[in-house]
C-alpha cells in the first residue's frame, strides 16, 4: 500500500511539473506577442523570428551543456538516469527529466527578456550568437550559485548568507535585464528616439492589441512559473502551498496594474496602456521572489509597489537615453531588485544582507559577462544594422518578408 501511495504521488507531482513547464513554455508566445505589439510594423517579422529562434537555442544549449554547469551530471548523450523511485535514501517524488524540462523553459524565459530591449536595431545573427553563450554558460553559472547551491567562484555561498529567491525575481528576471542592459549600452538608441537637445521622441508600437494579448498570456503562464516552483502538489501541504502561490501571484499582478494606471494618470494625464501592461508584468516580477509567504494584502502591495517603480524607471531610463523599446530593463531589472528586497518582509528565512549579496552577485556577473560577449561580437561581426537598414526596417533586411506587407513599403 505504501509503495502504491508513493507511486501515485510520484505520478501526480511529475504531471504537475510537466504541466507547469508547459505553462512557462507558453510564456514564449507571450513574450513574442508583447514584443511584436510594441515594435513598429516594419520590425515585426524579425522580432517574431528572434523569439522562436531563441527558444530553440536556449533549449538546445541548456541540454548540451547548461544543465551540467548549473546542477552537474551531463544528460545530452546519456539522458537522465534513474526514475526517482529506486536507488536513493530519500527518492524524489517527480521524474528528473520533468525537472530538466522545467529548468530549460526558465532559461528560455531569461533570454526572452533580452530580445525586446535590443529590438529594432540589432543584427539577427549577432543576437543568435549571444543567445548561445548566454543560455549555455552565462546564465547556468549564475544559476549554479543560486538554485544550484554552489559557492560563488569558491569564495562565498549565497544560501549561507540568507539569500532566497523562490521562483526567480533576481535569478531569472534581473539576470535577463542585466544582460539586456549591457547590450543596449553598446548598441545605442534607435535613430530618432532622442533629439540633439535631449528631447525624447516617443516611438509607438505597431499593434497594441497584440501587446495586450501577450501580457495576458504571460500573466497566465506565470502561474506555472511561480506555482510550478513549489515542486509538488500531491499532498495536502503542497496543494495548499500551490494554491497560495497562485492566489498571491494573481493579486500582485492586479496590484501592479492598478498602481501603474494611477501613476500614469497622475504623471501623463492619460490611462497609458503600455504603462498598464508593464504594470501587470511588474507586479508579477515583484512577487516572483516570494509568492509563498505573504498574505494576499501584502502580495497586492508588493505588486503595486512594482507597478509604481516600473513607471518611474521607464521614464528615468529614457532621460538617461537608454533606449528600451518594450521596457524590459525596467520591468525585469528595477522591479526584479524590488522583488528580492521584498522577500524578508514576509519570510524569516531570508535576510536583507543576503538579498543584497545575491542581487549584487547576479547583476555584476550577468552584466560584466554579457558586456564582454556583446563587445566581442561587436568587434567580430557587428551587432547593429546600418542606418539605412534600420530606416527600411529589419523585417525585409534580415528575414526577406514583412508581417504587414499591405501597410508597409520596405524593400519595394
Amino acid at each position: 500500500m505504501e509503495n502504491e501511495i508513493f507511486q501515485l504521488q510520484y505520478a501526480l507531482d511529475t504531471f504537475y511539473f510537466l504541466v507547469s513547464g508547459a505553462f512557462v513554455m507558453w510564456m514564449a508566445a507571450g513574450f513574442a506577442m508583447l514584443e511584436a505589439g510594441l515594435v513598429r510594423a516594419k520590425n515585426t517579422t524579425e522580432i517574431l523570428t528572434k523569439n522562436v529562434m531563441l527558444y530553440a537555442i536556449a533549449c538546445t544549449a541548456y541540454l548540451v551543456v547548461g544543465y551540467d554547469i548549473m546542477y552537474g551530471g551531463g544528460i545530452f548523450l546519456d539522458g537522465i538516469v534513474g526514475d526517482g523511485v529506486t536507488g536513493a535514501a530519500e527518492p524524489a517524488t517527480y521524474a528528473p527529466s520533468a525537472d530538466f524540462f522545467f529548468q530549460a523553459v526558465f532559461v528560455a524565459a531569461t533570454m526572452s527578456i533580452v530580445s525586446g530591449a535590443v529590438a529594432e536595431r540589432m543584427k539577427l545573427w549577432s543576437f543568435a550568437a549571444f543567445a548561445v553563450v548566454m543560455t549555455a554558460f552565462i546564465y547556468p553559472l549564475e544559476g549554479s550559485w543560486t538554485w544550484g547551491g554552489a559557492d560563488v567562484f569558491g569564495l562565498y555561498n549565497l544560501g549561507d548568507l540568507g539569500f532566497s529567491d523562490f521562483a526567480g525575481s533576481g535569478i531569472v528576471h534581473m539576470a535577463g535585464a542585466a544582460a539586456a542592459l549591457a547590450g543596449v549600452l553598446l548598441l545605442g538608441a534607435r535613430k530618432g528616439k532622442y533629439g540633439p537637445n535631449g528631447e525624447i521622441h516617443p516611438i509607438p508600437g505597431g499593434n497594441l492589441p497584440l501587446a495586450t494579448i501577450g501580457t495576458f498570456i504571460l500573466w497566465m503562464g506565470w502561474f506555472g512559473f511561480n506555482g510550478g516552483s513549489v515542486l509538488a502538489t500531491a499532498t495536502v501541504e503542497s496543494a495548499n502551498a500551490v494554491a497560495v502561490v497562485f492566489m498571491n501571484t494573481n493579486a500582485a499582478a492586479a496590484g501592479g496594474v492598478l498602481a501603474a494606471l494611477i501613476v500614469a494618470k497622475l504623471m501623463f494625464g492619460k490611462a497609458d496602456l503600455t504603462m498598464i501592461l508593464n504594470g501587470a508584468l511588474a507586479g508579477l516580477v515583484a512577487i516572483t521572489a516570494g509568492p509563498d509567504t505573504p498574505t494576499p494584502l501584502m502580495a497586492t502591495i508588493i505588486g503595486a509597489i512594482g507597478g509604481v517603480i516600473v513607471v518611474f524607471s521607464i521614464v528615468f531610463l529614457d532621460k538617461l537615453k537608454i533606449d528600451d523599446p518594450v521596457g524590459a530593463i525596467s520591468v525585469h531589472g528595477s522591479v526584479g531588485l524590488w522583488g528580492l528586497f521584498a522577500v524578508p518582509l514576509t519570510n524569516d528565512g531570508a535576510s536583507f544582507t543576503g538579498q543584497l549579496a545575491g542581487a549584487a552577485t547576479i547583476f555584476v556577473w550577468m552584466f560584466v559577462a554579457s558586456l564582454v560577449v556583446w563587445y566581442i561580437l561587436k568587434l567580430v561581426m557587428g551587432i547593429r544594422v546600418t542606418e539605412e537598414e534600420e530606416y527600411e526596417g529589419v523585417d525585409y533586411v534580415e528575414c526577406g518578408m514583412e508581417a504587414y506587407p499591405e501597410f508597409t513599403n520596405s524593400g519595394k
